[in-house]
């Protein structure tokens, strides 16, 4: 009788082990689901891979700054680092666009050794546009885009952020280049 409580006890034992494990895993993985969720969230609000008004402050520094009130327009010039979120963007000049009534953003233009970086995403040019009210980043100048092993190069680039969608244009004489690497098989 007693040898048989000892495994009834030993195995309610496990039974609870087991029911501990299985809340916490399950809590886990809940957690991750949401972690999950709200990157994917993140990443379709970053989806511009450019700075954009409507996700948060942008931090920039330069060597100066020079704002414009008749033009409504502020430059900076000398190794002009803008940071916004997790996109970075690399330039030697940099010019923001005011809305004259309403101040708020309505175009960017980078110029000079352009380069933005957005987590695994890489994008490089002599000159980028984001233009707020459009939605639309346009990258000229020896335009190269990577991401991950993925590479696509271009005279120019138009990224079109409310539709996730983008063209590449070749220069005269020249033409469009890609590289896919597929997805290593787990």
């Amino acid at each position: 009788m007693t040898k048989g409580m000892r495994i009834g006890k030993g195995t309610a034992l496990i039974i609870v082990f087991l029911s501990l494990f299985l809340v916490v895993a399950t809590g886990e993985a809940q957690e991750r689901r949401k972690i999950a969720k709200d990157e994917a969230k993140k990443s379709q609000n970053g989806a511009g891979f450019g700075l954009n008004a409507s996700r948060g402050p942008i931090d920039i520094t330069s060597d100066t700054v020079e704002y414009d009130q008749k033009q409504n327009s502020i430059t900076f010039k000398g190794n002009v680092i803008a940071k916004q979120e997790d996109t970075t963007l690399y330039a030697s000049t940099m010019v923001v666009h005011q809305d004259p009534e309403t101040k708020k953003l309505k175009t960017i233009v980078a110029t000079g050794n352009v380069k933005i970086v957005q987590l695994e995403r890489r994008a490089t040019g002599q000159r980028a546009t984001f233009n707020q009210e459009e939605n639309k980043i346009i990258l000229d100048g020896e335009a190269v885009v990577r991401e991950g092993e993925n590479v696509v190069r271009g005279e120019r680039v138009i990224y079109y952020t409310n539709e996730e969608r983008s063209i590449v244009e070749g220069g005269k004489g020249s033409r469009v280049t890609t590289t896919i690497t597929p997805s290593k098989k787990e």
